[in-house]
């Protein structure tokens, strides 16, 4: 009964949520494009000419921001384990992100152009059991991470999905040991009752900044 009533709830809020009405009158295929847009309008992390992989990137929305920014010269790679639907300037690969051949998937489709900037939206399948759920999160944010370490050019940027908790403070000192600044977001088309933060890592120092780390 109370999956019932908490069910209702959301599609009631869900269907007059500003921000999916606001998605359907603008073409955006989801409301948490508006995450990134806020983000993209106070930090200016996406510019024409940019390669972009987008992890999590079911429906498209993020995907589909980005491809308009970085336009024809640019190229915006998107990563699900769901199907994302064909967007134009979008390089659309499905897969689940933790296996090892969907990672090699995605390094032959970059083949050896560096990579820009990473935003990462991924978040596990929730069960409710904070014990349970906050592991699994913060495991995809350090894949997220681990795949930076491998592709993220020099100075380029990394946009990840967080839960405040357990393992987040450790993620936390690595991301500042590998880049020059990194800055919390949460952007107001996060629900207000949702753990959710997001990350906001610049200036990518490369692996030799982990290396000399005390971490």
């Amino acid at each position: 009964m109370s999956r019932s009533k908490s069910s209702g709830r959301w599609l009631r809020e869900h269907f007059t949520d500003e921000y999916v009405l606001r998605a359907r009158e603008e073409g955006y295929r989801s409301r948490a494009v508006y995450k990134l847009l806020e983000i993209q309008e106070k930090d200016r992390i996406l510019h024409p000419g940019m390669t972009v992989v987008d992890l999590g990137a079911a429906p498209g929305g993020w995907s589909q921001l980005a491809a308009r920014i970085v336009g024809e010269r640019g190229l915006v790679i998107a990563l699900d384990v769901l199907p994302v639907e064909p967007l134009p300037g979008v390089t659309a690969l499905q897969g689940d992100f933790r296996e090892a051949a969907v990672l090699d998937r995605l390094l032959e489709t970059l083949a050896v152009r560096p990579v820009d900037l990473v935003i990462s939206d991924m978040a596990p399948n929730t069960s409710g059991i904070k014990a349970v759920d906050q592991p699994r999160g913060m495991y995809l944010a350090e894949l997220a991470f681990d795949f930076v370490q491998r592709c993220l050019r020099p100075g380029g940027g990394f946009l990840v999905k967080v839960f405040q908790g357990e393992g987040f403070d450790p993620f936390l000192k690595s991301l500042r040991a590998a880049f020059d600044t990194v800055a919390p977001r949460k952007p107001k088309a996060s629900r207000a009752r949702s753990a959710e933060r997001y990350l906001l890592a610049r200036n990518y120092r490369g692996s030799a900044g982990l290396k000399n780390s005390p971490l």
